[in-house]
């Protein structure tokens, strides 16, 4: 970017100020003069950008029929985003760094993955093997994944489940579709593997950390890998106190500033841990939050996505935030009138990036 004669700031300095804003007012901004107008498209720039905007987790959930989104931040509040622009009744399937895969509801088996901030999207490609009648139970993959990895500016999406031939019975074998945003196409293998099972939260709650997927298997026994680059299946343990159900309470599977975390609830505290080393599988709890001061709430509550500063957490009808450093709780949404669906059933983890993906 040019420095203008007698600007006031200094380039790096502008550029600084201007990777803070929101996308929509950084995209507003572009009609001020030609060097902002190719911000977005620069690749420094969004860079820049989208380091600093990883550090700032916000919460986006589905809260009508229609294409629009709410977006609660703990810093500017509660916004709206739409998800018209894919001109497709979808359903969003997982959330990775700014992009989101939706799955069409009247077409099984067409995925989108879209920046809502930005408003660009890719329609996937149809795999060659026909998911809609390979996947079982229910016709569509047990576990999605989506991978973003900002600096390589590509994205992996990641359709696994139990496989069967057209008009046969299923016959145990795990398929694992994986689609490569650089090639636009997709790639197959199937493992023998033991049958897993996953909760709703947890097929939902796909944490991408260390360029590996992972998901919460029912039953509190292991987390399940996805390595997207080497196609590799793995278990990797959560913590003993914790493990196989020992400590009787609900656990979810969070990330937390590019650490893998897992969020434990009982009915008074919630604990927080952290894989503090990925290699050894080893885990610290790093806080405890008491829930005193939200105890009627207690039962219907979901932690859906975490900072170091700040907790997101939906029920039936509200979103919370609570406040790590200054210990308080502060309501950010309340849904009025009639839902059929929880709020935490349509709850994600965004980032606000503009991380390309067309």
């Amino acid at each position: 970017m040019d420095n203008q004669k007698g600007a006031l700031f200094p380039d790096e300095v502008i550029l600084q100020i201007l990777a803070r804003l929101p996308v929509k007012s950084l995209f507003r901004f572009k009609s001020v003069c030609k060097s902002w107008y190719r911000l977005p498209s620069d690749k420094y720039f969004t860079n820049l950008f989208n380091q600093v905007s990883v550090k700032e987790q916000l919460l986006v959930a589905d809260v009508s029929d229609s294409s629009s989104l709410i977006c609660v931040d703990s810093l500017r509040g509660v916004t709206e985003l739409s998800l018209g622009f894919l001109r497709d009744r979808v359903r969003i399937r997982v959330s990775c760094n700014g992009l989101l895969c939706c799955s069409s509801v009247p077409q099984k088996g067409v995925y989108y993955v879209c920046n809502p901030s930005t408003r660009e999207f890719r329609k996937l490609p149809r795999s060659r093997e026909r998911p809609v009648t390979r996947f079982v139970p229910d016709g569509e993959a047990t576990l999605v994944g989506l991978a973003c990895d900002l600096n390589r500016n590509k994205f992996n999406v990641v359709l696994a489940g139990y496989h069967r031939s057209f008009g046969q019975r299923p016959d145990g074998s795990f398929i694992c579709l994986v689609f490569d945003s650089e090639t636009n196409k997709w790639r197959k293998f199937v493992s023998a593997v033991e049958e897993y099972s996953f909760t709703h939260m947890g097929k939902n709650q796909a944490v991408f950390v260390n360029g590996i997927l992972h998901w919460l298997m029912s039953g509190l026994c292991y987390i399940l890998t996805f390595d997207v680059e080497h196609d590799v299946w793995r278990k990797i343990s959560l913590p003993d106190e914790i493990r196989c159900g020992n400590g009787g309470n609900r656990v979810y599977l969070l990330e937390s500033d590019g650490f893998l975390s897992v969020v434990q609830l009982s009915d008074g505290w919630i604990k927080i841990w952290k894989m503090i080393e990925y290699e050894t599988e080893t885990w610290s709890v790093v806080d405890s939050i008491s829930l005193r001061c939200i105890k009627g709430l207690v039962p219907g509550i979901f932690p859906i996505c975490q900072t170091g500063e700040y907790v997101f957490l939906a029920t039936y009808k509200q979103v919370l935030v609570y406040n790590r450093r200054s210990k308080l709780w502060k309501e950010m949404f309340s849904l009025k009138g009639s839902y059929s669906l929880p709020l935490w059933f349509s709850a994600y983890a965004f980032r606000s990036t503009i991380l390309p993906c067309n």
